[in-house]
């Protein structure tokens, strides 16, 4: 059964900012910081230049293929089957790694001291439950959040720019190629949420002209976002950013604004649940759509009739992050994660390199600075988050080759 297409210009774009304008722009300046140094709004604009490049492409083929799956799909039909089960898989894993830090972040904003684990597993339990009662739902509670998220935000850069005429900070220490590339690395993190849109194709209205109009609208509003929080950031706190554990606090703190540090901590929840939410959304489209190929197995690919969502990918998969927040240290997820999402890309480059035609909407130029941009990225993340990453994508090419081996037997025999 196909999936019901409820989604307008608005809801999508508002689960594309869900995404992006999640956890990171709360926590992701004082890592960023710590390794790119002054040079934080260059990593800023290799991020964001990197995440347009990614995005044109993901838009272009979402376009002519407006189905569940994102670049799972998008590559099984330009490139290949394998390309495009490599790709759904990193999408997949890193997310999974990435809705587990989602929750655990939300829980350590919300919950009090010693219950963030069980907050943090009610919160998957929770969204995961308002996913399986239907699309619309899940669009409208993103849109909520992202007001909460957003109000949050303006008042802390309105705040940040206000006092950039009291005592200067300590200056941030001087920057290096490499830390550079770090910083954008961890930054291009808090931007890929734009995937969300594509990977929900076929649950979007007109998606030829939605789809690649609200992958450049989320991401134009998430690059003005994070550039504002970015200077306010730098003018406020500077150095002392770097070893801040909640940067955006500290600065309404140090600003002479402490009675307004409780509304960040409420942005911040709500941003954290906005990400969650269309993670697990996006997930559960992409597992769908593998479900549909049997690159995972086919119980995952039913759609509820009634609300017509996938709800037991939907299950599958919170159930996963719940035993992640349970048993897993999580310190190197974000590092885990980007190297899912930045393979994930890479291929989504050269998918879309290869579209001719009418098909084509932007210069190939961008599929190649794109899939350049992925290489150097990946190439700055942390060697155990690399390795990991590489062990895992190699097991699920060894599940997908046993599957298509028996699947050969049982033909032949």
């Amino acid at each position: 059964m196909p999936l019901a297409r409820r989604l307008t210009l608005g809801d999508a774009v508002a689960i594309g900012l869900g995404s992006m304008i999640g956890a990171g722009v709360f926590a992701v300046w004082a890592p960023a910081m710590g390794v790119a140094g002054s040079g934080i709004l260059i990593a800023l604009a290799i991020a964001a230049v990197v995440a347009f490049c990614n995005a044109t492409s993901s838009a272009q083929l979402a376009a002519v293929h407006p189905v569940a799956g994102g670049t799972y799909a998008y590559a099984r039909a330009e490139i290949g089957p394998w390309w495009g089960f490599i790709a759904g898989w990193s999408f997949v894993i890193g997310k999974i790694a990435s809705c587990a830090a989602m929750a655990m972040t939300f829980a350590a904003y919300a919950a009090p001291e010693g219950w963030q684990i069980p907050v943090a597993v009610v919160a998957v339990a929770a969204l995961a439950t308002v996913n399986c009662f239907g699309v619309t739902r899940t669009a409208l509670l993103t849109r909520i959040l992202v007001a909460c998220s957003l109000l949050g935000l303006a008042v802390t850069v309105a705040v940040g720019f206000g006092s950039a005429s009291a005592a200067a900070p300590p200056p941030l220490p001087d920057a290096s190629a490499y830390g550079v590339l770090q910083g954008a690395g961890l930054l291009f993190f808090a931007f890929a949420g734009y995937a969300r849109i594509a990977t929900m194709g076929e649950e979007v209205v007109d998606p030829a002209r939605t789809i690649p109009r609200a992958i450049i609208l989320a991401l134009g509003g998430a690059v003005v976002v994070y550039a504002l929080v970015g200077l306010a950031v730098i003018l406020v706190l500077g150095a002392d950013a770097a070893s801040s554990t909640a940067p955006l606090a500290d600065l309404l703190v140090a600003a002479g604004w402490p009675a307004l540090a409780p509304l960040i901590r409420v942005a911040a929840a709500a941003a954290s649940l906005g990400a969650l939410l269309a993670l697990l959304t996006g997930i559960g489209r992409t597992t769908l759509a593998m479900a549909r190929e049997s690159d995972v197995p086919r119980f995952l690919a039913k759609v509820d009739e009634r609300h017509q969502v996938p709800q037991r990918a939907e299950i599958v998969i919170a159930a996963i992050v719940i035993v992640i927040v349970l048993v897993a240290d999580l310190r190197d997820a974000i590092g885990f994660s980007s190297f899912g999402v930045l393979l994930y890309y890479l291929i989504a480059n050269a998918a879309a390199f290869r579209q001719t035609g009418a098909a084509r909407r932007y210069p190939r130029v961008l599929q190649v600075v794109g899939a350049l941009g992925c290489l150097v990225l990946v190439n700055s993340l942390p060697v155990i988050a690399s390795l990991v990453g590489t062990a895992v994508v190699v097991l699920g090419v060894g599940y997908r080759m046993l599957r298509l081996h028996l699947a050969g037997r049982r033909l032949g025999s």
